[in-house]
């Protein structure tokens, strides 16, 4: 007949004492380094007897022998109560170089151009064996995807939050108007780069739109609801890329975040002037599951990220 041990109904407490038998092949040594009476660790070998369905130690004068059986679980149960350890020690031992856990980042191609290739840099040297992925943002179901673990972090500009939700803020943008270089009525007609767009020409260029989800309507056309006025948004993309590649080919202008402007307009031949009203500058943030807080590997991801974009 096969012993088939009932994991459900075995007390994992056992595992310590016989680990420490193990060590010491005493009960008395085995009870003082696990904190237990000479007595309680006897009760505890029988337990594990009965349990495993083998003597595990046989007296030899004043030491106790390990069965073979008991042998062969030295190994495994040393790997398992350490792994059990280094988990519920926090960060103290985690060490990313040795790490190869897998992360899901959820943002904008404003990130994948300006954070990913300086995070590639970053796990190449401190953490070869991680992982990393990018995914598209889908502002709407953002908490959605947190909540059922599909994704680990998210970049996105600062809301109210649910109360679940860990957050820390990163920088803030400043948007600035972008516009080919020699545009016919900007750059072309003598208005210097950094310098302020007339309010009237600016509402009358056909302007292009950062919107994932399609929209026509953005914080600049809210910033001029403001001071009374509106802008031609002739066409919208959901990537940043394909804004500044649209204002790069034609006359149409665009709002844009000055960082993501400095880092390709010279790339694609952008003049970049100051908008004519007042635009508010978000708060760029990223946002995980509370769950995922105290998280070594999470930690240390975070902390690059920040890193990363702390001169922004």
């Amino acid at each position: 007949m096969i012993y088939v041990m009932n994991l459900l109904s075995f007390d994992l407490n056992l595992l310590r004492v016989l680990s420490a038998l193990l060590a010491e092949h005493s009960t008395t040594r085995a009870g003082e380094k696990i904190g237990l009476s000479q007595s309680a660790v006897s009760a505890a070998l029988n337990r594990l007897r009965h349990a495993l369905n083998d003597p595990l130690f046989v007296r030899q004068g004043q030491r106790l022998v390990p069965t073979d059986f008991a042998r062969t679980l030295e190994r495994p149960l040393e790997k398992i109560l350490g792994d059990l350890q280094q988990a519920l020690s926090g960060s103290d031992r985690f060490d990313p170089y040795q790490s190869d856990t897998s992360f899901k980042v959820s943002g904008s191609d404003f990130f994948a151009t300006l954070l990913m290739p300086q995070l590639a840099e970053v796990f190449a040297r401190k953490a070869p064996l991680m992982r990393i992925q990018q995914v598209d943002l889908v502002p709407e179901s953002y908490v959605g995807i947190l909540e059922n673990a599909a994704i680990d972090l998210a970049l996105i500009p600062k809301i109210a939050f649910p109360s679940w939700i860990g957050y820390q803020p990163l920088f803030r943008s400043r948007f600035v108007v972008i516009a080919r270089k020699g545009h016919p009525q900007l750059g072309g007609n003598g208005l210097a780069p950094g310098s302020k767009v007339d309010m009237d020409l600016f509402c009358s260029l056909g302007h292009v739109l950062f919107s994932t989800e399609g929209n026509l309507h953005g914080l600049g056309d809210a910033a001029l609801a403001k001071v009374g006025r509106s802008r031609r948004v002739v066409m919208s993309l959901p990537a940043f890329s394909g804004v500044t590649n649209a204002v790069a080919h034609s006359d149409l202008i665009a709002l844009v975040a000055h960082q993501y402007a400095d880092y390709v307009a010279e790339l694609l031949g952008l003049d970049m002037f100051e908008a004519p009203m007042p635009v508010p500058e978000p708060e760029l943030c990223m946002i995980w599951h509370e769950r995922s807080t105290n998280n070594p590997a999470h930690r240390w991801l975070r902390q690059q990220v920040s890193q990363v974009l702390a001169n922004f």
